[in-house]
């Protein structure tokens, strides 16, 4: 049975914001590559999923660990959980209809962990208990502004573990208590 985990890169204020940059440093973007690498697939949200597309393009300006990531990204199927899409790129599957009932299915069929990205469809998701894991990566910036980690209440969590990844980032790892 496949894991879903949100994880996401947060702001000290707690905020995540793809219209603000937050390049990572070399040592936390090699940790992303090799962790989509051992990703079963990518669970998104309509507006992450745009902002993710993003890697379906070689571009000329890209470096090697770019070029990387890209073709791992690419190698990962992906679901998106849209209203308004009606068709997704390569390598995606559009998820409609009873968004519990599509992803009991893919924890059920699957194995290994799915990345679940998107703060809104996480909510959705936590509510309807399925998140397994939560990862948080804590950055050293103050944004102000953009959309909270958690988009709603949560159930108690349980930290499970903190880990220091490149110069400046920690990854809060919590279960549901």
């Amino acid at each position: 049975m496949a894991k879903l985990v949100f994880g996401l890169n947060q702001s000290l204020d707690g905020y995540v914001d793809h219209d603000q940059p937050m390049p990572p440093e070399p040592g936390l973007f090699r940790h992303f590559i090799e962790q989509v690498r051992g990703t079963t697939g990518m669970l998104y949200g309509r507006r992450m999923y745009e902002v993710m597309r993003y890697w379906d393009d070689d571009l000329p300006d890209w470096n090697a660990e770019e070029r990387e990531y890209a073709a791992a990204w690419r190698s990962r199927p992906k679901w998106v959980v849209s209203r308004s899409l009606t068709s997704v790129g390569p390598n995606a599957t559009l998820v409609a209809g009873d968004l519990g009932a599509a992803v009991r299915e893919l924890k059920a069929r699957l194995d290994g962990e799915i990345e679940v990205a998107g703060p809104e469809l996480a909510g959705r998701l936590t509510e309807l208990g399925l998140i397994d894991e939560y990862q948080i990566y804590l950055r050293p910036v103050v944004l102000g502004r953009g959309k909270p980690f958690f988009a709603g209440p949560r159930a108690p969590l349980r930290l499970l573990a903190s880990d220091r990844l490149g110069e400046n980032t920690i990854r809060l790892t919590y279960v549901p208590a």
